[in-house]
């Protein structure tokens, strides 16, 4: 994916970074140096108006600046909260269609890797790069070198099981589900049928998990679905919230549709990287 020596441009396309966090950031410049990679900060990164580190066009100009910069190799974002899907109408996804750029993100970001996939068929990958300096950073710098330098795959290696069926494939789309559905009756929205839809979040207890299962049997997922991978439900796991994230998907889903559970992917600051819009066979 990358080499020694490239340049890799950072973007906030959601939520702006608060500036007490530059000290983080210099850290993770720092980590990626010592990697042979040469960041660079792009226009719109920390607060200026509440949340905003820009107006939506400003950010979405941030991210495609990148785009068009011959020298940046790859784009990372490190943001997420809540506005990134504000961003999508001011993509040029011509000059993303015919770029060989990977665009990098987690959580909100979850709308733009997904309208990549929809409005180019270009994969992206849910993945924070700030987990390179966080509690589990030295199995997420062998993990990173491995796969974005080294041309392995550790980072993508994921470990699952089956609690309806035992396999399932297709291409990935989905990831935070709330901010998925923001996709929801746009042009953003990726087409879910023979998709492995990917759901995971951060916040959330079983009332909104409810709802947004609702919604997704209401747009026709499960009946579209090849097959759903359940990452990480952080607040639900810590609270033990029942019934379980399991327990209602398997409400939803019926009797046939596979259904698989990971631990490797959400909000954890161990959590790998998965492809969106990309190819995946998962077998028990």
């Amino acid at each position: 994916m990358l080499e020694r020596g490239d340049k890799i441009g950072i973007v906030c396309c959601s939520n702006g970074q608060k500036r007490e966090y530059a000290g983080k950031l210099q850290t993770l410049e720092a980590v990626l140096v010592s990697m042979g990679l040469q960041p660079v900060f792009g226009g719109c990164i920390y607060e200026k108006d509440g949340v905003f580190s820009g107006m939506a066009r400003e950010r979405a100009q941030a991210l495609m600046d990148f785009y068009m910069d011959d020298g940046i190799k790859g784009i990372f974002d490190i943001s997420g909260g809540d506005i990134a899907n504000g961003i999508l109408p001011y993509l040029d996804y011509d000059i993303i269609a015919n770029s060989s750029k990977l665009f990098w993100g987690y959580s909100d970001l979850t709308t733009v890797l997904n309208a990549i996939y929809t409005k180019t068929g270009k994969a992206s990958v849910l993945y924070q790069i700030r987990n390179l300096i966080y509690e589990d950073r030295n199995r997420q710098i062998a993990n990173f070198r491995n796969t974005v330098i080294g041309h392995g795959d550790e980072l993508f290696h994921i470990n699952c099981h089956f609690i309806r069926q035992k396999e399932m494939q297709g291409i990935v789309v989905g990831g935070n589900i709330r901010c998925f559905l923001k996709l929801a009756g746009t042009e953003f929205m990726p087409d879910l049928k023979d998709k492995i839809l990917l759901l995971e979040s951060y916040s959330g207890m079983v009332s909104q998990m409810e709802t947004y299962l609702c919604q997704l049997q209401q747009l026709g997922a499960f009946d579209k679905a090849a097959g759903i991978l359940l990452g990480t439900f952080t607040q639900m796991e810590a609270e033990k919230c029942v019934p379980t994230m399991e327990m209602l998907v398997r409400k939803f889903a019926g009797k046939d549709l596979p259904v698989a559970v990971t631990k490797d992917i959400g909000h954890g600051n161990d959590a790998k990287g998965i492809i969106i819009g990309g190819k995946m066979s998962l077998v028990q």
